[in-house]
């Protein structure tokens, strides 16, 4: 479902940020209380292309056709691409979002939860989720269903670039209480870095969600049964961007 307005503290950071404002941050909350500040994120949301990290430029050489950002946030990706000639759908639930893509000139962007694509949309050829957006598949099974729909929302030869992180290598993964989420989440039954978090801003509290981060054999293990395979990784120090391709038909 597609964030209320009086909780979207993601879109009124994104606003903020776009509007010029100092000293934006985007505030984390993980449900076991641990609390993590960035000043970075908001300004990588609006970073023009040359200031992307390298592996999401390289994962741009990737993108063919027409495509679908999820989770466009403040629309870097969809005004690279349209500069670049695509014709892009930028989608996302938060309303703040989606307003600061228009306001940037995102031609294409839509209030739209990520489960809720359909075929009002149109076929795609590139289904892009930067910025660790494998996450907004929100578990494994949700996952498996949404990748199963995408398969028949795209064309014959499409590819989704998604990008996730490996917990146990990545981001900290020392860390004691990082070592007792993971440990937590597996005597639950979830992976290991299946986390949940909600977004603060200022005096605005967003709702909770989830939001898997996943190795590579994780990921194969999600992929499959779906029509997709993933067909390799472009690396970094910290996270990954995972091309994955249409599997053969049987």
């Amino acid at each position: 479902m597609t964030v209320p307005p009086a909780k979207d503290a993601y879109g009124q950071m994104m606003l903020a940020t776009l509007e010029g404002e100092d000293n934006v941050l985007e505030i984390v909350e993980r449900e076991d209380g641990l609390i993590n500040a960035s000043v970075m994120g908001p300004k990588l949301y609006l970073a023009p292309f040359r200031r992307w990290p390298a592996h999401h430029r390289q994962a741009m050489r990737l993108v063919r056709g027409r495509v679908l950002d999820v989770g466009a946030g403040a629309g870097r990706v969809s005004l690279h691409l349209q500069e670049r000639g695509h014709d892009v759908v930028a989608i996302d639930n938060s309303p703040g979002a989606i307003e600061v893509c228009r306001r940037r000139g995102v031609r294409d962007a839509r209030l739209l939860d990520f489960a809720d694509v359909d075929e009002s949309l149109g076929t795609f050829d590139t289904i892009v989720l930067l910025g660790n957006n494998f996450g907004l598949f929100g578990s494994p099974s949700r996952a498996k269903r949404l990748l199963r729909k995408l398969r028949r929302l795209t064309s014959e030869d499409a590819r989704i670039l998604a990008e996730s992180r490996d917990v146990s290598t990545s981001g900290g993964a020392d860390a004691p209480w990082h070592v007792a989420y993971r440990k937590r989440n597996v005597e639950r039954g979830r992976l290991p870095g299946q986390i949940r978090i909600r977004i603060r801003f200022r005096t605005i509290i967003g709702p909770w969600f989830d939001y898997p981060m996943v190795s590579p054999a994780e990921m194969r293990d999600i992929l499959d049964g779906t029509g997709w395979h993933l067909a390799q990784t472009i690396d970094s120090e910290d996270t990954y961007v995972a091309v994955i391709e249409k599997a053969a038909a049987t």
